[in-house]
């Protein structure tokens, strides 16, 4: 069964910094892309930043403070964050586009992880 799993989230002061990561595991044949999303209590599900085929893509709101980097041969995703703020508050959910094996054929599906909760006090 393919599954995405984060760790690494937690209570951090203002200014503080996280590292979150998130493995894959599962009968997977190839990365496509694979990023990180947030979602605070009241509002919607928001892109945090990507990876895909080695270009970074980030939300305006992080830029210069995460960093998204992809250990491939380890199927881990990760995001650095730095100078972390209290409306960086949110649950983190690794996304993932995956090349499977289903039953003996190959396909590429969507994946979330469960989501880690980062909780930044000012």
């Amino acid at each position: 069964q393919v599954q995405l799993v984060e760790s690494g989230g937690g209570l951090v002061q203002a200014g503080g910094s996280l590292r979150l990561s998130c493995v894959a595991s599962g009968s997977i044949f190839n990365i496509n892309s694979m990023g990180w999303y947030r979602q605070a209590p009241g509002k919607q599900r928001e892109l945090v930043a990507t990876s895909t085929s080695g270009t970074a893509n980030y939300a305006d709101s992080v830029k210069g403070r995460f960093t998204i980097s992809r250990d491939n041969s380890k199927n881990t995703l990760y995001l650095q964050m730095s100078s972390l703020k209290p409306e960086d508050t949110a649950v983190y959910y690794c996304h993932g586009i995956l090349g499977v094996y289903n039953n003996g054929a190959r396909e590429y599906t969507n994946y979330w992880g469960q989501g880690t909760q980062v909780t930044v006090s000012s």
